[in-house]
């Protein structure tokens, strides 16, 4: 069983950039569909972005869009969402979420994730 880890959460003026990591214990994260999701303080979990196992494939949330970027380094074996001109609105908990790449690719489906990240904090002040 894969244990996914986020990192790079923080607090970053509106405007400002952030990088984070999804990095995986126990197996290869190149084996895997990686999804990122954001759920803010009383609202549901929001996709936004997603990249496949072979990584010809990345897709991202409408409220995102041209702002974050999803990438692998396997080298590193880690996922990178790099998140540019952020705004208060993208404040939230941000879960990073995989599936074996044997599956389907599960895109923006959150039912599609077997497994899920603690989640890392994000807060951007207006």
């Amino acid at each position: 069983q894969v244990q996914l880890v986020e990192s790079g959460g923080g607090l970053v003026p509106a405007g400002g950039s952030l990088r984070l990591s999804c990095a995986a214990s126990g197996r290869t994260l190149s084996w895997y569909h990686i999804g990122w999701f954001r759920q803010a303080p009383g609202k549901g979990r929001e996709f936004v972005s997603a990249i496949s196992g072979s990584g010809s494939r990345t897709d991202y949330g409408d409220s995102v869009k041209g702002r974050f970027t999803i990438s692998r380094d396997n080298a590193k074996d880690t996922v990178s969402l790099k998140m540019n001109s952020l705004e208060p609105e993208d404040t939230a908990v941000y879960y990073c979420a995989g599936v074996h790449s044997s599956y389907n690719y599960p895109n923006k489906k959150e039912s599609g994730y077997d497994y899920w990240g603690q989640g890392t904090q994000v807060t951007v002040s207006s």
